[in-house]
């Protein structure tokens, strides 16, 4: 995969505009809005929590750091088939399998980053490892499966 330089367009951006998904969708002004970069051999985001965000004073949400992931990973999936295919356009994909550990508190005054790579593949589909570190630290793990949707699927051709 080839290395993107930091103020390059997301791939939200540059493949999906007008995606209104809650985690990734640029036209979401409600939603998480995350960008994700291809980075050599890895996709990442950085991202910073808000207030409501919070599970408890300080602390970011369980679900909101699921959904940061499931997204993130889904962009990284969709990313290495259109890598590893060499096609010009990006496969919609769509989560068919994730599992979150939740390993340490994740604080909401910093940044996250949110880092994603590819584990194994085939044509259509990718298994994805991710973490999210704050601080330096580690505080969640993930692991899932995303596949590319057919004519037919309500997600086909979505971006």
């Amino acid at each position: 995969m080839s290395a993107s330089p930091a103020d390059a367009p997301s791939l939200q951006d540059r493949f999906a505009p007008h995606l209104a998904c809650f985690g990734c969708g640029p036209r979401n002004e409600k939603g998480l809005r995350i960008k994700s970069h291809p980075e050599g051999e890895q996709v990442v985001a950085r991202w910073r929590p808000e207030v409501h965000h919070e599970a408890y004073p300080g602390m970011v949400n369980g679900g909101i750091l699921g959904a940061l992931l499931d997204c993130h990973m889904n962009w990284a999936a969709a990313w290495h088939l259109m890598q590893s295919t060499g096609s010009e356009q990006l496969p919609c994909t769509v989560t068919a399998d994730y599992h979150v550990k939740l390993k340490h508190p994740t604080p909401s005054d910093a940044e996250l980053l949110i880092t994603a790579w590819t584990a194994s593949s085939e044509p259509d589909r990718a298994t994805i490892e991710a973490s999210i570190e704050a601080e330096g630290v580690v505080t969640v793990t993930c692991s899932g499966l995303f596949v590319a949707v057919k004519e037919g699927h309500p997600a086909y051709r979505r971006w």
